[in-house]
């Protein structure tokens, strides 16, 4: 992904540029009802503990904010995000998700859409898997380099008890288009790209009883290569589970990055009066979500 500042068109400060996520995101066989409100970057769980009734399974989120790995997705709008599941007993499962995403925080974008396939299970109290990921976003591109934004993770993930960590590292040539001439650096260092970049992704989750459930999440991004691009994020959130498949989920995230480089984020999308837009999709945030899973 792109970022300019308001003085410049190669990317967030002359120098350099971010990550994503999203990321968010963006999804699981059985996802926790605070973790699906962000996407399955925020938490795709393993296949469960035991098969549901039917191997297919669906959900629809209606979220105030799309927000993964910190970053906000929407530009501060709502975002519409759904996906189908299938899990077999054995323990293997694949999907597909999508979200809305802001064409001010992704250049000519509208849509995220993930595919994913992996496998999964438990000996005990120790859950284990592993899933493989592709993101695409139809029609969007960073014009001046003719780059597109898609790009593939790989995941593997253990569990014990309450906590959970995942580290998503890219396989794909770039991580979501991050190489040196789209994050401006290519006079000094050539043709760099972005493959082995990694997401530390740990989650602790506690069932408060009576449908309740609390988030704690701490992330870090390493962007290889572009050291100067890396990240944190943080998030709390407390969910709520009704009959019927339905649940709410009410959250705070935020992230930082190195010297505020993406303090001033823009596409270059511009408004009615000719202005930039800019803001920092990095700031605190609340979320608040609805979710129906079928």
């Amino acid at each position: 992904m792109k970022f300019h500042t308001t003085a410049s068109v190669l990317g967030l400060c002359a120098t350099a540029l971010w990550g994503t996520a999203p990321p968010a995101l963006a999804q699981s066989t059985d996802p926790d009802p605070v973790q699906i409100a962000a996407g399955p970057q925020a938490g795709v769980s393993v296949a469960p503990e035991e098969p549901a009734a039917s191997a297919l399974s669906a959900n629809v989120t209606l979220t105030s904010q799309y927000v993964s790995r910190g970053w906000r997705q929407t530009w501060g709008k709502p975002a519409l995000q759904g996906g189908f599941d299938y899990a077999h007993p054995s323990g293997f499962f694949a999907g597909t998700w999508m979200s809305s995403v802001s064409d001010r925080f992704i250049e000519n974008g509208t849509v995220e859409w993930d595919l994913y396939a992996g496998f999964g299970g438990t000996a005990g109290d120790l859950g284990y898997g592993v899933t493989a990921y592709y993101y695409l976003y139809p029609g969007a591109k960073m014009a001046f380099a003719d780059v597109r934004y898609d790009y593939g993770e790989i995941v593997p993930s253990i569990s014990y008890k309450f906590l959970t960590v995942k580290y998503w590292l890219t396989y794909t040539r770039d991580y979501f288009g991050f190489n040196d001439e789209t994050l401006g650096t290519t006079a000094r260092t050539g043709d760099r790209h972005s493959r082995g970049s990694g997401y530390l992704d740990i989650n602790a989750n506690f069932d408060l009883g009576a449908g309740y459930g609390l988030l704690l999440h701490y992330g870090h991004q390493r962007v290889r290569g572009f050291s100067f691009a890396n990240w944190r994020d943080a998030k709390v959130a407390v969910s709520k589970s009704f009959d019927g498949g339905w649940s709410v989920s009410l959250g705070y995230t935020k992230a930082w990055d190195k010297d505020d480089l993406f303090e001033n984020y823009t596409t270059g999308a511009v408004d009615s009066s000719g202005r930039m837009h800019v803001s920092n999709p990095l700031k605190g945030t609340v979320l608040f979500s609805v979710t129906r899973t079928f």
